[in-house]
């Protein structure tokens, strides 16, 4: 038997497989339950949120550091608890696509009581650790959460072409979750980090369905391109793209001159190339170009944000 179609009691209970190779084993499985790319990608916004506000806010970072190991922590359980219940309530669907076919609760690694009760646990155990940071920090984590968990992929996900936005409103809050550690006052900066983080997921993820599309429909997944086509698709992500354009002119006067031509330059690229795709009709080529545009876009402008912020630019 392949170690990849064990359950987990079985491994354990192998005695032809070395201690380490079971850890290894172990730890990709647990990855795969957590989705640690998600988390991953998700906490990098998270510490721009906190960074950023104790830059703006002239608060010192020495006196925030255990606040920071705490948002950091306390993010990513709620992150990666979503994920698993998001594991746990797909887990009819994601044999039908090859990038979720290979989970662990499809392959049976973990049993779905298991995952259940990891879910809840690992989910719980992250909004109590954020409440020693913020109690504000807390909601707008279990307001991702439930977002994710309940309003996407319970409620939306297999019964609307809108999914993706809703889904939208859980990327959003990591920023949120790291500003309001900091600082819970309003400010606009989060504010428009939101906005930014919560437009920027329907073009990315619509790209993305552009090029599963047959995976999504055979799943019974009701994503744009599925329902109303490549066309209307295509409009879509230029309507959202569009909608980034005015946002950086918000941040001028916090984060500065550099970052609002860097960011207005994606934004008019990104616009560009969305608005080459009206006129192509080579699809899934101009989706991957849409695609991995959209994730060089976040690894620029996230950690712009946190450059110019530095003393170097006051």
């Amino acid at each position: 038997m392949d170690k990849v179609d064990m359950t987990y009691s079985e491994l354990i209970g192998n005695t032809t497989i070395s201690t380490k190779e079971k850890i290894t084993v172990f730890l990709s499985e647990v990855k795969a339950l957590i989705k640690i790319g998600i988390v991953n990608s998700n906490l990098i916004t998270a510490i721009t949120g906190f960074l950023v506000a104790i830059a703006l806010t002239n608060a010192s970072f020495s006196n925030h550091w255990g606040t920071f190991l705490l948002m950091i922590i306390g993010s990513a359980l709620v992150i990666a608890g979503g994920c698993i219940m998001n594991n746990w309530y797909d887990v009819d669907i994601d044999p039908k696509m090859s990038r979720t076919k290979k989970r662990p609760t499809v392959t049976g690694f973990f049993s779905l009581r298991a995952v259940l009760i990891m879910g809840i646990v690992v989910s719980s155990l992250g909004l109590a650790v954020l409440m020693f940071t913020t109690w504000y920090a807390a909601l707008f984590a279990f307001i991702g959460w439930f977002g994710y968990v309940v309003l996407y992929t319970m409620w939306s996900k297999r019964r609307y072409t809108l999914n993706t936005a809703i889904g939208s409103l859980s990327g959003a809050m990591p920023p949120m979750i790291g500003w309001a550690a900091v600082d819970p006052s309003f400010h606009v900066v989060p504010l428009i980090m939101f906005l930014i983080m919560f437009i920027w997921q329907t073009p990315h993820f619509l790209a993305l369905a552009m090029k599963k599309k047959e995976e999504y429909k055979a799943a019974g997944v009701p994503m744009l391109p599925v329902v109303k086509g490549m066309g209307i698709t295509k409009r879509q992500i230029n309507v959202y793209i569009a909608c980034l354009l005015p946002l950086p002119l918000f941040l001028l006067p916090t984060l500065g001159l550099t970052f609002t031509i860097v960011a207005t330059i994606l934004n008019i690229a990104w616009l560009v190339i969305g608005f080459i795709g009206l006129f192509t009709e080579k699809d899934m080529k101009w989706a991957n170009l849409v695609f991995i545009f959209s994730l060089n876009y976040l690894t620029i402008l996230f950690p712009l944000m946190i450059i110019v912020t530095l003393p170097i630019f006051n």
